[in-house]
């Protein structure tokens, strides 16, 4: 029999050190978990029709919408002012930036922003004399209101001139441009229409003119709740 600490017997298995034991012992790797990728619903095909009156600016949503849904195209219908409630009554768009008032009975109105309302006359008229104008400073001018006007705003003191109303504010500010009266307008139709031979002027104490966006009640596909976030400033991994 073999004393403690003699050679082992022929067969048997060799005894491990302690330094041997720690230095065989491995730690078991541990597959590190991956999570599984979100599921994003496929928005529909499209396309997104968006309408828009003249002087709207809505080219920072469009792009986002470009970024974020490349394969989903959106066509910008322009609308006149006169007729932006008959484009929803039509079916002609999903959603429109309007200019208000509007008969908001069975449509979602989100406001936008207000714009200046402003003075458009020749860039040689006196009126350019003041960086700022008011309804008495416009007393005995002639004032041209074309037919689309978009504002309604009565300027007592003003002269209604001895031809026919145009038919649009570009053909106005064409005759403004002659020479010929002034007229008031939201300042970005005055940007929509400018020239070199035009200028405008804010016009302190009028109202304001308001742009909305909105859309029809029973409407609210998934193309229009996804532009009215991208409206509202959510991010692309916003929850709705």
């Amino acid at each position: 029999m073999a004393t403690r600490g003699g050679p082992q017997r022929k067969g048997g298995r060799p005894g491990l050190g302690k330094a041997s034991a720690k230095t065989s012992a491995k730690p078991k790797s541990r597959a590190k978990a991956v999570p599984e990728p979100a599921t994003v619903a496929a928005l529909p095909a499209g396309p997104f029709r968006l309408g828009a009156v003249p002087g709207a600016t809505p080219g920072k949503w469009i792009d986002t919408w470009k970024t974020r849904m490349p394969r989903t195209p959106l066509e910008l219908v322009p609308l006149i002012v006169a007729e932006q409630r008959g484009a929803f009554e039509r079916g002609d768009v999903d959603a429109a930036i309007v200019r208000l008032p509007i008969d908001r009975d069975g449509l979602h109105v989100i406001p936008l922003y207000e714009e200046t309302t402003v003075v458009v006359c020749a860039a040689d008229s006196h009126l350019t004399a003041a960086d700022e104008l008011t309804v008495e400073d416009l007393a005995g001018e002639v004032r041209i209101v074309p037919r689309d006007d978009v504002l309604g705003v009565e300027l007592p003191g003003t002269e209604a001139p001895r031809f026919a109303a145009p038919a649009t504010t570009g053909e106005a500010i064409e005759t403004v441009a002659a020479g010929v009266g002034m007229v008031v307008v939201p300042m970005s139709l005055a940007r929509l229409h400018h020239r070199k031979d035009v200028t405008f002027r804010p016009l302190a104490g009028a109202p304001a003119s308001a742009v909305a966006l909105a859309w029809p009640a029973d409407g609210t596909t998934e193309l229009v709740d996804a532009f009215v976030g991208i409206v509202r400033g959510r991010t692309a991994n916003s929850s709705r």
